[in-house]
């Protein structure tokens, strides 16, 4: 069973591995998330074209947001063989040979073109990876947003996320289950496994039931008794997790 990454690179090399077993399990859509502020994005983003390139040698595409960020990836990767472009550019579009799709980043801005370019893509493998697609100001909270999780966002497989809170942690990593880690100590616990994705009041439950602790429901749907330290070195912890996984 994997456990916690203790730093960005075991948290890379479990995301791939993930990606990989997903993909070859028959998943034709799937997203890769990690849940650490001010990643650099583009290096990630490198270490995952290999999974694409034994695969599908030149005859798949990268996608990012625009065609500035592509523009500074092809600078910084070198000549590639495959097309490297941004999701609207014109150079990028999809052809019948290609078999395979990595999408770099793509935010609520572009998830529009990002559905229509992954409805284009069939029953190839396509990869989204570090997305930025749950922004409600953007998306919407009412019924637009509402259709949109329901048509596009929930076909996405999460293969590998990580989002590590004030005394806990939600992780998954395929082909494991949805897992909730409690911090305990310098360390963390494991206290739920689950088929589908712990949010809201499921969550809250899991870990009001794992601390014994019970009070009112913040407006986001977690205890306050979550949100604010409840002894010495809570915060310092988790800083330093938060720290380890951006370096």
């Amino acid at each position: 069973m994997p456990e916690l990454p203790k730093d960005l690179d075991e948290a890379i090399a479990q995301a791939k591995t993930a990606t990989k077993a997903a993909l070859e399990d028959g998943y034709r859509l799937v997203q890769v998330e990690i849940g650490i502020p001010e990643l650099k994005v583009q290096p990630i983003a490198e270490e995952f074209l290999p999974i694409f390139e034994e695969s599908f040698g030149d005859r798949f595409k990268v996608y990012f947001p625009d065609a500035g960020a592509a523009a500074l990836a092809r600078r910084d990767w070198g000549e590639r063989p495959y097309i490297i472009r941004g999701l609207s550019e014109p150079k990028g579009q999809m052809q019948p040979f290609d078999e395979g799709f990595l999408f770099v980043e793509p935010s609520a801005v572009e998830v529009n073109t990002l559905e229509k370019m992954c409805e284009q893509a069939g029953d190839r493998p396509t990869v989204i990876l570090l997305p930025k697609l749950e922004n409600v100001a953007i998306i919407g909270i009412g019924l637009a947003g509402r259709q949109l999780r329901e048509r596009f966002l929930s076909t996405i497989e999460s293969c590998y996320y990580i989002q590590p809170k004030e005394g806990y942690a939600v992780f998954r990593c395929y082909p494991s289950p949805w897992q909730v880690w409690l911090e305990n100590g310098d360390t963390y616990e494991l206290i739920s496994e689950t088929a589908t994705k712990p949010v809201g009041d499921d969550l809250e439950r899991l870990i009001t039931q794992a601390t014994g602790k019970a009070e009112e429901p913040t407006d986001e749907g977690i205890n306050k008794s979550l949100t604010a330290p409840k002894k010495p070195g809570l915060m310092t912890n988790m800083k330093r997790f938060l720290r380890a996984l951006s370096q």
